[in-house]
């Protein structure tokens, strides 16, 4: 994966610059000079220029593939490895697996680093690597929390070259995906403004991989960023700096905050600069398509870039819609419309050839205290977490509109989306006709 390295970098980490990316080019001259002109104010390594193509035509460079699988328990690594055996699934081409596991999706959820660590041992053999190595090979996002009917899985991204070529049968913009992640961050960085240009930053360089030239084409960016614990916000005292909180819980909201925030910097949601004082405060600031989740396994931010593009043959497509609040069926709907899987009245997609791999969505407590005008009690309950209470409801929610429980819903969507809502994707294999 790419990894951003600034001139501010303050961790004292090496890295690797990227250079040779600029803005994505939009479809309009007014978007174009928006775009560039952010970029340039947060010093972004913008634009990815496509492959040039005949015209009628499509490059096609790369090409993904998309398979979810069950999961026993967060060490459970017999379905991957019985698909790996089978042939069905290369581990060298594999670049990102997203999964949910049975834990509290708190601070003390240990299930996500249990997760990461039984799968990057189990593929460590097949690609010659120690399980250290792996981790940096592959982009794993764990969130933790299958509330309700939410069922534990995971969902392996692989990636293979297209042969570099004109392929006039395949139409249309393909599922394409791109990784990177940012420098450690110190404790005291984590939830502020260095965090918003990190993450976007590495935004841009993931874009550029994915071979995505517009920000429009961009459906979801899941992030995994780090948070707080007591020994962090120690060892940033014993330096003389605070910490944005002291609460190890909070720190959670912060990062994700930030690191959502970066995203929308990064394709150019919001305008003007963004900083320390606009997270978790102006929440009418925020992106369509971020989906962070925090975690005490890392320092740093892995992103990982969906999106469509023209460089990619994949027989799969992404799409997506932004839930208003946790019970806005509508959106989820439109999110499975945008890649052909209607369903309305229970009744069957029309376009029954096409498959639902997977649901991805963001799920958060309304900060108000209502839904649509009548109160709720998720953030008044002491036994159970907002997030959790969040999680279960959209879970059931889709689960029922797409008739599986094992769909990634993640808790916490501060800037994800309006207060109370957050960004929902679908991604679908395609017929053979498409």
């Amino acid at each position: 994966m790419p990894k951003i390295a600034t001139d501010d970098t303050k961790s004292g980490q090496s890295g690797v610059f990227i250079n040779a990316v600029a803005f994505p080019q939009p479809r309009s001259e007014r978007r174009r000079d928006q775009l560039e002109a952010v970029g340039r104010h947060y010093g972004l390594p913008y634009l990815f220029v496509g492959p040039k193509m005949p015209k009628g035509k499509s490059m096609r460079t790369t090409s993904v593939n998309v398979v979810r699988i069950a999961t026993k328990g967060p060490g459970d690594v017999s379905g991957l490895q019985g698909l790996i055996e089978q042939g069905e699934i290369d581990p060298k081409s594999i670049v990102a697996i997203l999964g949910k596991t049975e834990g509290n999706g708190g601070v003390n959820d240990f299930t996500r680093e249990y997760a990461v660590a039984a799968l990057s041992a189990a593929l460590a053999p097949y690609v010659d690597l120690p399980p250290r190595r792996v981790e940096q090979r592959i982009a794993f996002v764990m969130s933790g929390g299958t509330e309700g009917v939410l069922s534990p899985h995971i969902t392996v991204f692989t990636r293979d070259g297209a042969a570099n070529r004109v392929s006039p049968d395949i139409s249309g913009k393909r599922l394409s995906i791109g990784m990177a992640h940012t420098r450690d961050f110190l404790p005291e960085e984590i939830g502020r403004g260095v965090q918003i240009r990190e993450t976007a930053r590495a935004v841009a360089a993931a874009m550029a991989e994915a071979a995505i030239a517009d920000p429009q084409d961009v459906h979801f960016v899941q992030i995994k960023c780090p948070l707080l614990t007591s020994d962090r916000v120690e060892a940033a005292a014993a330096r003389g700096n605070k910490t944005v909180t002291n609460s190890a819980y909070g720190s959670m909201a912060y990062s994700r905050g930030a690191s959502a925030l970066g995203v929308a910097v990064a394709l150019g949601e919001i305008e003007g600069e963004i900083d320390d004082e606009h997270v978790l405060r102006r929440f009418d600031l925020f992106s369509s398509v971020a989906s962070t989740s925090a975690g005490i396994e890392l320092m740093h931010n892995v992103v990982i870039v969906l999106g469509n593009s023209a460089a990619s043959a994949a027989p799969f497509e992404i799409g997506h819609a932004v839930m208003r609040d946790a019970i806005d069926s509508t959106a989820v709907i439109k999110a499975l419309k945008s890649v052909g899987l209607h369903i309305e009245d229970g009744s069957e997609p029309p376009m029954a050839s096409r498959q639902l791999v997977n649901i991805f969505a963001k799920a958060e407590a309304s900060p108000n205290g209502s839904i649509r005008g009548f109160r709720h009690i998720m953030l008044e309950d002491t036994d159970i977490s907002s997030t959790r209470h969040a999680r279960a409801a959209v879970g059931g929610l889709i689960g029922g509109l797409s008739g599986t429980g094992a769909v990634y819903v993640s808790g916490g969507a501060e800037h994800q989306g309006p207060p109370g809502g957050g960004p929902v994707a679908a991604i679908a294999r395609l017929s053979t006709s498409d």
